[in-house]
């Protein structure tokens, strides 16, 4: 309910803004004209860019654009990470769920500004304020593999950081981007670095590193004579649009960040230094042939295609075909196995595709199957160009083949009519030990900094290969003058779920491969303040028809579970069972773990859960967490009972209120007047409301006026950016940037007697440790005496931060900020976390 709330919420704001989110984000391609022909240009430039950092937002998406639109350029962002430890502007999600978001967020931006996206194993644990500490966490040398492992497969030309490697980078991870950038640079042509990959690639040595500074690092004045200079503001007439124009939409896909961006059309000069290589005068590509010649035998490729672009008719591309297929023929025979003619040709056949006007489409009626399930697979094949002139094309349709594979083959040698939809269903059988979507870095026990993945190949890719893929033959026979060029091209296309939402119109999603049943346990922590028994939903999905076994919780020594054991019976796919179990702690017990759901059907146990992300801006995601929760003993008392809850960007601290006894009351901004406030013990305000709840300018008086009158209110943190009002307290404070990234930092008393230190609960060292990722951020830097501050703590190196938690008496009540990482810790079952903010609820009381 909670995540339909804040989905609805962004749609709505999304409509009415006029920024509808496109329906094709997982559409088949259709290509224009004018792109048809950057494309044919683009196929007669074999040069290749490399750009790195370390975040999903950190690559300049100017230059990106730039460089694959403008230059032509095979053009990638390797990022170290996928922006896991982040906090997400949209909704509750965290972790590996926030990465998944932000994965998907930078494949949205990359379909925008034409570059390819790459990763390494690396993990995003969280702010670090020095490469030194990112390399304790982070393995250098896997991550320095991951960066040579993409490197030696994309070959670039030259390499692009955006960071320098020293603190003016300011995070830790962007410092070490560009250190492992400089290490990857030597090592990717080094035959005796990492030689476990040469099974698959070849070392490759990039011509030069150079670093795309800005006004973030240069100071005021200084002489910049000494840099390149390139021009990425310039205007592409084949795409209608500046570069910055471009950079503006693929930016703003980063909608978890809040990273909305204006276009900036006009001169925009890039600054580049140079770091490693040969150094370059006037270009940063200069030294590098990026023609055809760079390839033994390829020059005849070349002329060929300089013939189809000097012949190509925006108003019939299909007239090109001819002459592409005689590129094909030349293509092929280069040398097998060369980085240019392969990407080259997969190039070659999209453009072959496209000025078909070729469209293939594979699609399900439904979002997942099940392992060992059959399901109907609707291909639709149109040729919608124009056929049997003597400027056109006849198309035939060789085979189909889906992989997994199916038998029958029925569609062998039909010509394809203008304009007539071909449309075959086929029945296909997955194995049953087809494996789960979940995304590959998150199949293998992980650490804090480094996800596991075994598989060399799937290294660096941005998600998983299709579910289930279609592979279409066609024979294609075009006139060129009086003579017939004919060649027979295989396109393979993703199976994927279609349907028709009623405000969105066509959605296209990833066919999903689910478990036959799923176990999803409803909380994040189950948390035990006295011996009272805690009730456990736990809801059975259906991955299939006739879905039946037992569902058993386990728990670990010192805690007890009834019922034992729960029979189910599922008789539809997609069908839902509530089972509701007792635990609690024995009388003796202070020990912790968890509980685990496990579903067994036909001797087989099922222990993950099935959760979907959907956002309008990117395609649905599908993951299956471990069917797991922490079961955690707190010595906690609390005082006051009714909660009222305004939520912000989005967090899970409602749901742990409840787990420790309060009654909490969801409260849309609207809602808040001096009755409905009146009725609760204290008022939460989310993360980030200050940021994104536009009615909170109105609501302000109104809830200072209720702490006036007796009430508490709670502020979690808000980022220094982007506040809706000059001041969110009753009285000045400056936010800032500052925080605490070490989790365990030790923590000092300031003013041991404070009653939000001993009432009800007497808050110790102790309740600061097991905290994770963080202990909190967006302190404020500078605040009024009427706030009185309560602890401190510092990161290494660094002097105290004192305004974690910042209280200030007003009128007859307690306003309160604290930039501790409650959302975090909360949800993570941190006993000391609860009660701490029982003890802020509890103030006056």
């Amino acid at each position: 309910m909670l995540l339909s709330r804040f989905r609805a919420a962004l749609l709505a704001v999304l409509l009415a803004s006029g920024a509808a989110p496109s329906a094709k984000a997982q559409a088949p391609k259709t290509w224009s004209s004018s792109e048809i022909l950057l494309g044919l240009k683009k196929l007669n430039v074999l040069g290749s860019a490399m750009y790195i950092a370390a975040h999903p937002d950190d690559e300049n998406t100017r230059f990106l654009a730039y460089l694959a639109n403008g230059r032509l350029l095979e053009t990638s962002y390797l990022s170290c990470t996928r922006g896991d430890g982040g906090q997400d502007l949209i909704g509750p999600e965290i972790r590996e769920q926030l990465g998944l978001i932000r994965t998907q967020e930078l494949l949205a931006a990359r379909r925008i500004d034409g570059a390819h996206q790459f990763f390494t194993r690396a993990n995003d644990f969280g702010f670090s304020k020095t490469s030194q500490e990112t390399f304790t966490i982070w393995d250098k040398e896997q991550v320095l593999a991951d960066m040579v492992w993409v490197i030696r497969q994309r070959r670039p030309d030259v390499l692009f950081t955006r960071f320098p490697p020293d603190a003016r980078a300011g995070h830790g991870h962007h410092q070490a981007s560009a250190i492992l950038a400089a290490e990857a640079f030597d090592a990717a042509g080094d035959p005796k670095r990492f030689p476990e990959q040469l099974k698959y690639v070849q070392p490759w040595q990039p011509k030069r590193l150079l670093w795309n500074t800005g006004s973030y690092f240069t100071r005021p004045g200084e002489d910049l004579s000494g840099y390149l200079k390139v021009d990425a503001g310039g205007y592409n007439a084949l795409l209608g649009r500046s570069y910055g124009e471009i950079a503006a939409e693929s930016r703003s896909q980063h909608r978890s960040q809040g990273f909305g961006s204006a276009a900036q059309r006009g001169e925009a000069l890039e600054y580049l230094q140079p770091v490693k290589g040969d150094k370059a005068k006037t270009d940063p590509f200069e030294g590098i042939d990026q023609t055809w010649n760079r390839v033994p035998g390829g020059a005849a490729v070349g002329k060929l295609v300089e013939k189809v672009i000097k012949e190509y008719d925006a108003s019939n591309p299909a007239a090109s075909v001819a002459g592409l297929l005689k590129v094909r023929n030349e293509l092929q025979r280069l040398p097998n196995a060369t980085f240019w003619r392969e990407d080259k040709s997969a190039e070659l056949e999209k453009l072959i595709q496209a000025s078909l006007g070729l469209y293939l489409e594979a699609a399900v009626a439904q979002p997942q199957v099940a392992s060992g399930e059959a399901i109907p697979i609707n291909i639709t094949v149109l040729n919608r160009r124009p056929i049997g002139n003597s400027k056109g094309t006849l198309v035939v349709l060789k085979s189909i083949k889906t992989t997994p594979a199916v038998k029958v083959d029925t569609a062998a040698d039909r010509a394809l009519a203008r304009e007539q939809p071909l449309l075959i269903q086929y029945n296909v059988q997955l194995p049953a030990s087809a494996p789960l979507t979940q995304p590959y870095w998150l199949r293998e026990p992980a650490s804090i900094g480094m996800y596991t993945v075994s598989e060399q190949k799937l290294r660096g890719q941005p998600e998983n290969s299709p579910a289930a893929s279609v592979k279409i033959k066609v024979g294609v026979n075009a006139i060129e003058g009086i003579r017939f060029v004919s060649d027979t091209i295989s396109f393979t296309i993703p199976v994927q779920y279609k349907h028709t939402d009623p405000v969105l119109g066509e959605r296209y999603q990833p066919l999903a491969v689910v478990p036959p049943v799923a176990v999803n346990i409803a909380g994040k922590a189950y948390v035990f303040a006295d011996n009272q028994p805690k009730t456990v939903p736990v809801t059975l999905v259906a991955g299939k028809d006739n879905v039946r076994g037992n569902l058993t919780l386990q728990v670990p020594a010192g805690w007890q579970v009834e019922p034992a054991s729960v029979p189910f019976e599922l008789k539809a796919k997609g069908a839902e069972q509530l089972v509701q179990f007792q635990v609690k702690p024995t009388s003796s017990t202070n020990s912790e773990g968890q509980l685990r759901a496990a579903a067994t059907v036909d001797g087989q146990a099922y222990t993950r859960g099935l959760q979907t992300i959907a956002y309008p801006h990117i395609p649905t995601q599908t993951l299956f967490p471990e069917a797991v929760a922490p079961l955690v003993r707190v010595d906690l008392a609390k005082k006051g009972n009714n909660i009222g809850y305004i939520m912000g960007a989005g967090d899970e601290v409602p749901e742990a209120l409840r787990q420790i006894g309060y009654t909490v009351s969801l409260l849309n901004a609207d809602e808040v007047t001096p009755e409905t406030l009146r009725r609760f013990d204290a008022v939460l305000l989310g993360v980030r409301a200050y940021n994104t709840v536009e009615r909170l300018r109105v609501a302000q008086p109104t809830l200072l006026d209720y702490v006036k009158n007796g009430g508490n209110l709670i502020v979690q943190y808000v980022v220094s950016r982007g506040v809706l009002l000059p001041e969110i307290g009753p009285y000045p404070l400056t936010l800032s940037n500052d925080r605490v990234t070490v989790e365990n930092a030790p923590v000092k008393f300031l003013n041991p007697k404070a009653p939000i230190l001993n009432t009800p609960n007497k808050i110790t060292a102790k309740d600061f440790e097991g905290w994770v990722q963080e202990q909190g951020l967006y302190y404020p830097s500078k605040w009024d005496s009427h706030y009185q501050t309560v602890i401190s703590s510092h990161d290494p190196g660094e002097t105290d931060k004192e305004s974690a938690i910042l209280v200030a008496d007003y009128g007859k009540g307690h306003y309160i900020y604290t930039g501790l990482s409650l959302f975090r810790e909360l949800p993570a079952g941190v006993p000391g976390a609860y009660r701490i903010l029982a003890n802020m609820i509890s103030l006056g009381k």
